[in-house]
This record gives C-alpha cells, structure tokens and sequence, in this order.
C-alpha cells in the first residue's frame, strides 16, 4: 500500500477554515464582512450578537437562492467587535458606503442640496453700498458664516419658487452686486412690483433691513409672528398719518396672506415641529423608491426620490438573517429599505428633529443617529393631522415614482431584447448586455472630436462617456477620425484580451469583467454612419485581431428621413431595415441620438474656446477656459472683467484673491 496522502481539496479546505472562523466568532455586538476569492466584498452586515447572526447564514439549507449563490463565493470574513449596537451601526454604514458591496442596499451619495441664500446683513458696517441691501440667491455648495442659509431644499425648483414668494410680500433684490452697483435706473422688477428699488435708492436701508428680517423670520417659521409685526407697524403709521408708508404695509399683508392661504400644507403646532423630514417607500419588481418630503418652517417644499441598488439581493439577506421564532421574517423589505436610507443619508448629519415614516424601523438606528449629530430625533411611524397629509402625499409620491420607474425599465428590457433578436446576437444575460457607441463631430474640420457613450443594463451609463480630441488628421476627414478613436478605444482592450487568452490559466470571469467595465469588450459597437464608417471600423478590428461581427453601422435611409435607417454589418450580412414602430430601432436611435448629442456639446465646447482668441484673459497664468467662461458670463465680456473691482472678481467662482488681483493687473 502507498504511503501517499490523499490529495486535500483546496476549496474544501478553505470552506473548513472559514467555518472554524465563523465557530470562533463572540456573542459580541459587531459588524462582518463577507469577501470573494477575487477580494471584491460582497455584503457587509451588524449585529447584535456576532456569532448568532453569522452562523444563521452557515447553519441553513438556502439551495440555489440568492442567498445560497452568495455563500458559494463567500472565501473568507472579516469583524470588528465594538462596545454598542450604535457603534456597529456607524460603522456598518461607513463600511458601506466606502467598499460598495454587492449584495447591500445602496443608495447614490447625493446631498448636494440647494439653499436660499440671503448675502451678509445689512447690520453689519461696510463700505459697500451693496453690502448694505442683502440680496436672496439660489446657492448651492460649502456655507459662509457671513451669509444666511435656509434649507434644505428637496429641488431647485423649490429653491425659485421660495424666492419668487419672497419677492412678491418682501420685495428683496436678486441681483448681483456688480448690478446693483451700476444701475442708474430701477429695473423691470420695481416696475412689477417684485423688488423695493433699493440699487437707485427708493428705500432706505432701515426699511430694507426691516424687510430682510421679516423674511428671514417668515422662512424660520414665524408667519404669524411676522403678520403680527406688520400690523402693529402699519398701525402706528396710520396713526402718525403717515398713509402712504401704512398703505405699503397693508399691501405686504396682503400679499402675505394671499401666500400663506396658497400653500397647500402647513404645520403651525409648535417650533419644534416645522422642521420636519417626510419618508415613504415602496418596494415592487425587485426595485424600491424611497420618497423625501421636506418641511422647512411649517412649510412642504417638495420631494425627491431616491432608487437604491441590489435590493432584491439586499431584502432577501436581510430578511432571512432576521427571524423570529416562528422562522418567519421579523423585519419588512420596506423597513429594511427604510433603515438603509436613514443610515447612509443621515449619519453624517443634516438631521431634522422630526422624521415622519411611512414604515416602523429600528429604535437602535434613531438612538445612533440622535447621538451621533447632536440632535435629539424623533420617529413617528403613525402622525395624525397635518402630518398625516405630509405622508399621504409622499407615499403618493413613492407609489407613482415607481411605476413610472418600472414601466420605463420594462420598455427599455423590451428595446434591448428586441435588438438583440433583430441582430440574431447571442446574449444570455441582458441585463450586461453592453453597446458603445461612436459618433464624430466638428464644424469645418474645426475642433474634431469623437464622442463614445455607453449602453448597459437597459440604460444609458453617463459615467463611462468619454470624448476624444481628434488630431493630426485632414480636418473634415471623418473616417480618419473614426479610425483614430477606434484603435484608442479598444488597442489596449484587444491586448488584454489576447493576454487573458493566452493565460489559460488565469481566465478572468464573468464578475471581475462586470466590475471592471474597461476590461471588458461590448457586445455591440454602433458607428454612426454608413459602409464607409463601418468599412474603416472593419480595418481597426481586423487589425487588432477582434471579432468583426461586433460592428454595426446605422446608416441613414431614403431621403435621410428619420426611422428609415438602415443597419450596416461588418461581417458581410445584408444591410436590415427596421419598421418604423420596431422596439429595435427605437433604442439604435436612442443610443445613436445621445452620442450625437454628447458630441456636439463636446465640439461647441471645445470651438468657444478656441474662439475666444484676442482676449487679454487667455494670456493670464491661471486663467483657463473654464474659469474665462465664468468671468465672460458673469460680467457680461471683457469689458465688464475690466470694469470689476478685485472683490467684484472675488465673487465668481474658482477666483482666488491671488488671481483677482494678478486679473485686475492684467486688464488695468
């Protein structure tokens, strides 16, 4: 008999290693990670009591679920044991949000609010003249502790209309200040009774201060506070017969009222309630919408949706790791959906005292997030009275959302695999189906680019579009363009690929392709153009070795007209025309239409500055075409930069004092 050890399955090893790890664990509150043999995360979860919850996923029987697929992968773990539920929460959701799991619920990170701005008080002394008549903005961006700040607002479009609001029962400018500094005139919105005239001097700066404090109260909430100020002063003039200052003051309390009787929902119950966020979700299709409403100042200035990914994997997992009893699950795939959000949006701050839920969540997650900004919170899952419309509306709003999200991605599946059909393309997996398509723009040869946009799982992909400056080619020469974005698209792809094909070994899959889209070939690669475009894209891939079938060119049919075009093959096939209702040809279209359109922004961009040529900014060190854009705009051309102070200079956005003053140099 033979001496020699039986061969140990490394696979079966690794799973012995992960399950005495998982056996070691501490009945301690903590937060694991789950990683793939790639080292890519896969979920990241807290719990109460580590090795219960982690040994829930080894210890059941999930067969071919979700569930079960992602165990399969699971080739090692990792914990951190900390002192409190809260703690794991923080750091479950920072975890989060920096390794992007996935099999987690996770939710774009955009806070990028709009604010009402109100410029620095008119109480303050300054030698300015505008400085003493504050004027309201749209702002968004970092805060200045010299200017008020009201909101958030969910849009900014609630942003214009509090301005609008404001200007018809406060009268307060919107100008800039290099305006309002050389106005010699009121302008159209004295004439219309939506500004106090402030920039030719028709009203005093104590009445104008007057004014900017009423507003600032009225977007704080205090509307009858402010009612009642505007009555007692228009008393008083009355009585000093001085009609017509009491006359100004009645027309602000009728304005005032005619807005307050307009706005469809209010909250006057208390100070510590008119700040308020409003929360609904709606999980449907293997998709979920969460809807925030905000109240600010007793006020509702709208909603804003948000569309997680993985939720389907995510609620699943979940649900299944929180059980009661009875084995049933004790946490809703709302709830979990609902937690998710609260976590990644509000544990880094911007919290209001009140957050009225369509769903009940856990008390552990408000007590974390109290403590964790500062701010004592408040979940009320069932309000009554106003509150109560508040989160009709929003659950209205979270249930029409996300239709409109599912009718529209059931259309685009149904585009994607009709195309597929039409082109007789082999495509197991729709949903990483990928089409790149290339268009080439420029006027007279002038500022030659080529744009590349990107289709995949049923939507246009904005964050892989990519231009490229076309140049040293004949200007015009449109297939020496073609030729060129082609071989720098895909010259170092078709390397990879020969390379992972040679490495037999080393083969890469599907996961670490979808992961890394740049090293992944597309499906389908539309030219915009007929047999010449797709002639020249034949010789680009024929030369680099890539499959020619890839290549279909959409070229124009009888007349030009549009939905008579017709698809060009690379590979020899005859051309196919599609009927002008086909599902096909509607997302060819879409796709075509957009890489033209990102093109044509790319060249106009690109041909103004070029253009631009004979200005005494292109010759100032810092000042690029960008920042030249903002000051031409600004002070409407060369002429108005030359006019500016170093502060008026300040004011744009990306001038430094250093640059202001090296600008002013320049043009003086």
């Amino acid at each position: 008999m033979s001496d020699t050890p039986e061969p140990v399955d490394p696979a079966l090893a690794q799973r012995e290693r992960l399950l005495a790890d998982v056996a070691a664990l501490p009945g301690l509150p903590g937060v694991y990670r789950y990683y793939d043999a790639q080292g890519g995360v896969l979920y990241v979860g807290k719990a109460r009591d580590l090795k219960k919850r982690v040994s829930s996923y080894f210890q059941k029987q999930h067969g071919g679920t979700r569930i079960g697929h992602m165990i399969t992968k699971i080739v090692r773990m990792e914990t951190t044991v900390v002192r409190s539920e809260a703690e794991a929460l923080l750091l479950e959701n920072n975890l989060i949000k920096t390794l992007n799991p996935r099999y987690n619920i996770l939710f774009r990170d955009d806070k990028s609010y709009p604010y009402l701005k109100i410029t620095g008080t008119a109480r303050a002394p300054s030698a300015s003249n505008a400085a003493q008549y504050p004027r309201m903005a749209y702002y968004r961006g970092p805060v200045d502790q010299r200017h008020r700040y009201f909101g958030p607002y969910p849009s900014a479009w609630a942003v214009k209309e509090s301005i609008q609001l404001l200007q018809k029962v406060f009268r307060l400018r919107t100008c800039e200040d290099t305006v309002f500094n050389n106005r010699s005139r009121p302008c159209l919105l004295h004439q219309i009774k939506r500004c106090s005239g402030p920039c030719v001097a028709l009203i005093s700066p104590d009445d104008y201060a007057r004014d900017v404090a009423n507003a600032e109260r009225f977007l704080q909430g205090e509307q009858q506070q402010v009612m009642d100020t505007l009555q007692a002063q228009m008393m008083a003039h009355a009585d000093a017969l001085q009609f017509e200052q009491a006359a100004e003051i009645r027309n602000q309390l009728g304005a005032l009222s005619r807005v307050l009787h307009q706005q469809s929902v209010e909250d006057n119950t208390g100070a510590a309630t008119r700040d308020a966020d409003i929360l609904a979700v709606k999980v449907q299709g293997g998709r979920a919408c969460v809807n925030l409403a905000m109240v600010r100042g007793g006020r509702h200035l709208g909603d804003r949706p948000f569309f997680p990914v993985h939720v389907d994997d995510a609620t699943t997992l979940g649900a299944d790791s929180a059980t009661d009893d009875s084995g049933k699950p004790s946490v809703s795939p709302e709830a979990l959906v609902l937690e998710a959000f609260i976590a990644q949006h509000y544990l880094d701050g911007g919290v209001p005292p009140l957050l009225v839920l369509s769903h009940p969540v856990d008390k552990a997650l408000i007590e974390a997030l109290s403590l964790q900004c500062g701010v004592k919170v408040t979940a009320q899952h069932q309000p009554r009275d106003a509150r109560r419309a508040w989160l009709d509306m929003c659950v209205k709003g979270a249930d029409l959302r996300l239709a409109q999200l599912l009718a529209e991605e059931g259309s685009q599946q149904a585009r994607t695999r009709a195309l597929v059909e039409v082109l007789e393309i082999d495509a197991d997996a729709l949903d990483t189906f990928r089409i790149e398509c290339f268009d080439i723009s420029h006027t007279a040869g002038e500022a030659t680019q080529a744009s590349c946009v990107v289709f995949e799982n049923h939507k246009m992909r904005s964050a892989q579009y990519r231009r490229y400056n076309i140049e040293g080619i004949t200007g015009g020469d449109d297939y020496a363009a073609m030729r060129q974005v082609l071989m720098r698209r895909y010259g170092k792809l078709a390397a990879q690929v020969a390379k992972h094909a040679e490495d037999a070994a080393n083969p890469p899959d599907d996961d670490e392709m979808i992961a890394k889209p740049d090293l992944r070939l597309p499906d389908l690669v539309l030219v915009d153009g007929g047999r010449g475009q797709v002639s020249m894209a034949r010789e680009v891939f024929e030369e680099l070795g890539l499959d020619l079938g890839l290549i279909v060119g959409v070229e124009k049919g009888e007349g030009r007209k549009v939905g008579l075009e017709e698809l060009v093959f690379a590979d020899g096939r005859e051309k196919v025309t599609l009927a002008r209702d086909s599902a096909a040809l509607m997302l060819v279209a879409q796709i075509r239409d957009e890489a033209h359109r990102f093109a044509i922004t790319g060249m106009r961009a690109k041909r103004a500055s070029v253009r631009t040529g004979g200005s005494k900014l292109e010759d100032i060190d810092g000042v690029g075409p960008k920042k030249r854009a903002k000051l031409l705009q600004r002070f409407g051309g060369v002429r108005g930069v030359a006019s500016a102070s170093v502060d008026d200079l300040l004011t744009v956005e990306g001038i430094s004092k250093d640059l202001a003053e090296a600008i002013y140099r320049a043009l003086h």
